[in-house]
């Protein structure tokens, strides 16, 4: 008699997290998982099951019987735009029952951002909003217009009205942008907007910030630490990546990860963002690399108040070295929020 579902996943998830016995009620992440021990498990479900599937998968299925059932259908089915990250508390008030919605960057899925969400202090719900097509189902979106829509949608029927809580890291932030005005035309409230490390393409920047960009992108190239921060990204992207590099490079995983990251960077070139009236809280990463130094100058005119706030580290290191310290600032703006 083959063995259930339950019983192969089972001792894969103890190889990969090191941890026996597991139930099959344990959750991926409260058992010590993050996004690289992901990767590890879905490379090895692909070599035992013959099924590929990408490793943000385990955040709508982070128990053994959860994953277990996707894996028993005939077919996989695209995957939602919505995922709950972290689970919220119950309270009286209009903001403890709003959930927070955070979005990813180019090359990148929500798994990118569960240790960020785990680490926020709210008792608020928190979902990641996942760009389409990195399950290879669906074709990507290619316009931040197209994005923001298609996460309204989504989001609307999880909250049909504000007030609305939105964070943004790097392409996600034009994103929330995006969907933050469109919101707030239409007379919704919107509690929160936080931008995290977020600039448009060069190509949409004045003529004197595109200047001293390129200058300072050129004096980085001709430096020895240009060329380590390209050996630590070797996709080259100018955001997270969630690439799984030990995965065939032919792979339906690593297929549909490419053409979501094509897609997503003709979208940011493409986009030019219009005014939007009300506050952004900006967060930057304190060592500028491949951005403009100075975000206020930037958004500042785009916007009716600008607020900026620098936490240590590059634009990759807020989402993992320091994610504790983007965490604790995320965390203040929505006690904040709460108070006024």
């Amino acid at each position: 008699m083959a063995p259930s579902m339950i019983e192969v996943l089972t001792p894969i998830w103890e190889r990969v997290l090191r941890r026996s016995p597991i139930s099959v009620e344990d959750n991926f992440f409260d058992l010590g998982g993050d996004s690289s021990s992901a990767q590890e498990l879905f490379i090895e479900i692909a070599r035992i099951c013959g099924r590929e599937l990408p490793a943000v998968t385990i955040c709508y299925a982070p128990t053994v019987s959860a994953l277990a059932a996707i894996l028993e259908r005939p077919a996989t089915k695209p995957l939602s735009p919505l995922v709950l990250l972290k689970s919220g508390v119950a309270g009286p008030a209009d903001f403890e029952r709003s959930p927070v919605f955070i979005t990813h960057g180019i090359g990148a899925s929500v798994l990118d951002l569960v240790k960020l969400a785990r680490e926020i202090q709210t008792q608020q719900p928190i979902y990641g909003m996942q760009n389409r097509g990195v399950d290879g189902i669906e074709e990507p979106f290619d316009r931040i217009e197209d994005v923001a829509r298609s996460f309204l949608d989504a989001v609307k029927q999880v909250q049909p009205h504000g007030p609305y809580f939105l964070i943004g890291y790097s392409l996600g932030g034009l994103i929330t942008l995006e969907m933050a005005k469109r919101l707030s035309d239409k007379g919704e409230k919107i509690a929160l907007l936080a931008m995290l490390d977020s600039y448009p393409e060069i190509h949409q920047l004045s003529a004197g910030q595109r200047a001293r960009l390129t200058l300072r992108l050129t004096r980085m190239r001709a430096s020895a630490v240009f060329h380590s921060a390209l050996r630590r990204h070797p996709s080259q992207t100018l955001y997270s990546g969630s690439g799984i590099p030990s995965l065939r490079s032919d792979s339906s995983p690593i297929r549909a990860m490419e053409k979501v990251r094509e897609n997503s960077y003709a979208a940011w070139r493409h986009y030019r963002p219009a005014f939007y009236s009300g506050k952004i809280r900006f967060v930057r990463a304190q060592v500028s690399s491949y951005f403009p130094g100075n975000p206020a100058a930037v958004w500042a005119n785009l916007t009716d108040e600008f607020e900026v706030e620098t936490i240590p580290g590059d634009h990759l290191e807020m989402l993992t070295t320091h994610s504790g310290n983007l965490a604790t600032v995320l965390s203040r703006y929505l006690r904040e929020v709460s108070a006024e």
